[in-house]
């Protein structure tokens, strides 16, 4: 694994030419929507010709009962933030939705994929990989011994459910993990993936305003999560994450690399197709978010190359 020192942004993001032409072509509404036709099916051909049936599990899923766990899920007190409000993932509206949340899963596994697509791996030895090349860095930061356990912006469960095995493997105990996600809707999925129940709760709130004491979690991460989010917000998920870890507790980060010689080559085609569903991306390419973690009072520890494409940021709440 390397260590990443410069952040340095991809050209197609930011206030390059390059970045402000794509972003006319995103706001020009009939290519737009020809944008995001497009990045669908690019997921969906991807997925299906490496073994995942997209739609067939989406189908599955749709009619599993799942939205009969949906009353159980969502608070209804909840008042959406503006950014999250935005079409994502080439979804009108965003993630809350059914159709996002019935395909979450798909995409979610096919996603490995793109990252060592030059081996020949299964989408089940890819995952695999993918979940362990980040809990190999988190291990040697999380404290001696983990009780508590937080996923931030969960989704359907996916990286939960791999954060809750591998703490039990390694702890030989009980663990109590939480998976707390904006979308009752990707949480009703969630929880009807969670067969054996592993998960002690799934819980319908803003990461960045939750009801949890002080001083209570052991490790929270942030998987695949703030590269969604614009810097204002992921700011205050560090304050909230700073507030309810204990001291000495770990946050842990996985996210696209601005490093990665793959996300800075990336075809036009491809990263054309990535921006215009991925509305926070010049946000997330040319925000610090080492230099933001020790303003908020963590500290911060490293920046690894987890693998080709995604980068691993530690930092840790100081002793009193």
């Amino acid at each position: 694994m390397t260590k990443t020192i410069n952040n340095i942004k991809p050209d197609w993001a930011g206030e390059d030419l390059l970045s402000k032409f794509v972003n006319l072509l995103i706001q020009t509404k009939p290519i737009y929507k020809l944008m995001k036709y497009q990045a669908r099916q690019v997921l969906i051909k991807t997925a299906e010709k490496n073994g995942i049936p997209w739609r067939q599990n989406t189908e599955d899923l749709a009619q599993s009962g799942v939205k009969e766990v949906l009353p159980e899920i969502i608070n209804e007190n909840i008042i959406y933030p503006d950014y999250y409000q935005q079409p994502f993932h080439a979804y009108d509206e965003g993630n809350l939705c059914w159709q996002a949340a019935f395909e979450a899963p798909s995409a979610t596994l096919s996603m490995a994929l793109r990252v060592w697509k030059e081996e020949n791996l299964t989408w089940q030895k890819a995952q695999e990989k993918l979940r362990s090349s980040f809990h190999e860095v988190l291990v040697q930061y999380s404290p001696s011994s983990v009780s508590n356990i937080l996923d931030l912006g969960c989704s359907v469960g996916i990286s939960t459910l791999a954060l809750h095995d591998f703490y039990t493997n390694k702890e030989q105990k009980d663990i109590n993990t939480i998976g707390l996600d904006l979308s009752p809707y990707m949480l009703s999925v969630a929880k009807s993936l969670d067969e054996k129940e592993k998960i002690s709760q799934w819980i319908h709130c803003l990461a960045e305003k939750t009801d949890f004491p002080e001083n209570y979690f052991d490790v929270i991460t942030a998987q695949f999560l703030l590269h969604e989010l614009p810097r204002y917000a992921t700011k205050a998920v560090f304050q909230e994450a700073l507030r309810i870890l204990r001291p000495g507790g770990c946050l842990a980060i996985v996210d696209n690399n601005p490093n990665s010689p793959v996300i800075q080559n990336l075809p036009p085609a491809l990263f054309v197709l990535m921006k215009s569903t991925e509305p926070w991306s010049d946000d997330y390419y040319t925000f610090n978010i080492e230099e933001c973690l020790m303003e908020v009072g963590f500290n911060y520890k490293t920046t690894v190359a987890s693998d080709p494409r995604h980068r691993t940021i530690i930092g840790i709440k100081p002793m009193k």
